[in-house]
């Protein structure tokens, strides 16, 4: 293990015995004044790396975050790792600004949380540019990119910072970027030959299930009756939707609370609040609420109507398990939702923002459609081109039926080698089936080998076979083209007749889907009286400090306490998310109910 001082702030601050695979990497560069991209799944431990290099410059570290929530989520878990931290933004008084300026110009405070509005405003950059600006940390940032899926004008301009503090390292850092994104940040931001580092996209601890929508809200309350007062998120894509699924819920006995852009800001920042500190059980929400929530112990995640891109989803059942433990996401679909969610793009007046949001629902639609290991399309998805079955999903524990579909793979391939990987999914699909259309006479496509090769199947069919060759990695489509397809090198064997390939028998009419079973795999390893024990401790103290439960030690770190029983100060610092301030804060009371049960 190494004893690098990085390694030393980690454990004696954070509690941590070491680091995750390119923490120390990103952090080693940061610390030499590297830029960097950080790709790092939601969970996996962004904060850390802008963290340690700020407690371990002499100077201040600016975090450019979009939420003010997410901001005092963020200082209040780094004073309670005894970190000087503050944020500026419209919650504070004059005189409270005032003075943290005063404690960061006397260097007292050592990381200081802003919106990028605050962070442009000319005034705020001359007064950075009389401290010693040791780092520039863009959380979010794909929000910086137009091809990201959540694009914000006021991130476009942080390009500028580059010229106004060109020796300063900037980081920026997201959990969803693309390739066309990835390369767009860098563009956008100005980064100077910056360290990549992409960390793996997988969630394991995370179920995917997906079962087709009949009866939705009955669906949900049978589901709800199945968690054991776990922690959940329920996504809907309407605040009318939220008020009626929160206020049946209120009345099936349901501990949940509605939260919508629509509500007043006391009465959602008391939601937020609330669920944080475990005093609501349920939100149910629309996508306004969450971005960058740090609750680690979030059990499950439904989205009761299909999200606008795989971006989404991604980042918001991420939203579940974050301490590592066993947890669900679930989405309710009727393919009849496709159709509705389209129409609201053509409203988008911009129209190549509209081609990409498209392109991108296009992707969200054929995941719900998939017939393949759900897990293998999000991670192929992000380029993360994975071979391997999860078993850990819908798909993989009630698996279709599967055919040899070798010789459809070769002629949908062939027909896109044909085509000069020029043409998107419709077109391929009327070449394959020999369609006469004009635009395909006046290409000479009917011409080519592959024209009308596989007129003996329906659209459907040849539609479900490509998409689960993209999702199995031997296809993408190209957003910044229009979305054409183009073969990977993973094509080449199954060209070559190198390869059997096993197709999903495409469900032509949508069957529901069986429900996998509810049990995710339980952590046996601990005392569940003892864990239920220092639960009731940590709420205790929690709300004597107004602060989060998680703010105090996550699930997982109580889960490791009731398996090694630490009763001494030496035994608790061996426990994962014990540190020096956390020990003298917290983990002795900790320690003396261990020490009283046993």
């Amino acid at each position: 293990m190494s004893n690098s001082p990085a390694q030393q702030a980690l454990q004696q601050v954070f509690g941590y015995s070491e680091f995750r695979p390119g923490q120390e990497e990103v952090i080693n560069n940061t610390l030499n004044c590297v830029d960097s991209l950080i790709l790092m799944p939601t969970g996996g431990g962004k904060s850390l790396c802008y963290q340690v290099p700020a407690i371990m410059f002499a100077g201040l570290t600016v975090v450019i975050s979009p939420l003010i929530s997410l901001m005092k989520d963020q200082v209040d878990g780094l004073k309670a790792n005894g970190i000087n931290a503050a944020y500026i933004n419209s919650t504070l008084s004059y005189r409270e600004i005032y003075q943290i300026f005063e404690d960061i110009q006397s260097g007292h405070i050592k990381i200081i949380y802003v919106a990028p509005e605050r962070m442009l405003k000319p005034e705020f950059i001359e007064r950075l540019q009389r401290l010693p600006l040791a780092l520039v940390a863009v959380d979010e940032a794909h929000c910086v990119s137009n091809w990201g899926h959540d694009f914000r004008p006021e991130y476009a301009r942080l390009g500028e910072l580059k010229g106004h503090f060109p020796h300063t390292p900037i980081m920026a850092l997201t959990a969803t970027a693309d390739k066309a994104t990835q390369q767009d940040i860098k563009k956008q931001l100005r980064l100077d030959n910056p360290l990549i580092q992409i960390s793996s996209f997988d969630r394991p601890n995370i179920r995917y299930t997906l079962e087709e929508k009949f009866h939705p809200l009955q669906q949900v309350i049978k589901y709800l009756k199945e968690q054991e007062n776990n922690s959940g998120i329920i996504y809907c894509t309407s605040r009318k939707r939220v008020d009626e699924v929160s206020a049946q819920l209120c009345s099936h006995g349901f501990n949940a609370q509605g939260y919508h852009a629509g509500l007043e800001q006391a009465v959602r920042q008391k939601a937020q609040e609330d669920f944080s500190r475990d005093d609501v059980q349920i939100i149910v929400a629309t996508v306004a609420f969450g971005m960058g929530i740090n609750k680690p112990n979030v059990r499950f995640v439904i989205h009761y109507d299909i999200p606008k891109n795989i971006e989404s989803y991604y980042q918001e059942t991420g939203r579940a398990g974050r301490d590592g433990l066993p947890a669900e996401a679930l989405m309710l679909f009727d393919p009849s939702d496709i159709p509705r969610v389209k129409r609201f793009f053509e409203n988008i007046e911009d129209a190549h923002r509209r081609r990409v949001e498209e392109h991108r629902f296009a992707a969200m639609a054929a995941f719900a459609e998939a017939q393949t290991c759900r897990r293998q399309v999000l991670l192929n998805y992000f380029g993360e081109y994975n071979q391997n079955k999860c078993n850990n999903c819908d798909i993989c524990l009630d698996p279709p039926k599967q055919f040899d579909g070798t010789e459809d793979a070769q002629k949908a391939l062939s027909c896109v080698y044909r085509l000069n990987q020029r043409f998107g999914i419709a077109y391929t699909v009327e070449v394959l089936r020999g369609a006469q259309t004009q635009r395909i006479k006046d290409y000479g496509h009917d011409k080519i080998s592959t024209w009308g090769i596989g007129k003996d199947h329906s659209p459907e069919h040849w539609l479900s076979v490509i998409r689960q060759l993209i999702h199995h990695g031997y296809l993408i489509q190209d957003i910044t083209q229009a979305s054409v397809l183009k073969l990977t090198e993973a094509a080449r064997p199954v060209l070559r007749s190198q390869v059997d390939l096993k197709l999903a028998v495409p469900r032509i009419r949508p069957a529901k889907t069986a429900k996998a079973s509810k049990k995710t795999a339980k952590i046996t390893n601990y005392d569940k009286k003892l864990f239920s024990l220092l639960k009731n401790l940590r709420k205790q103290i929690a709300d004597e400090a107004e602060l989060p439960p998680y703010i105090v030690f996550s699930d997982a770190t109580l889960a490791e306490m009731a398996s090694i029983l630490p009763v001494s100060d030496d035994d608790m610092l061996a426990i994962n998310g014990v540190g020096q301030t956390k020990l003298t804060r917290y983990a002795r009371k900790f320690a003396e109910v261990i020490r009283q049960y046993t």
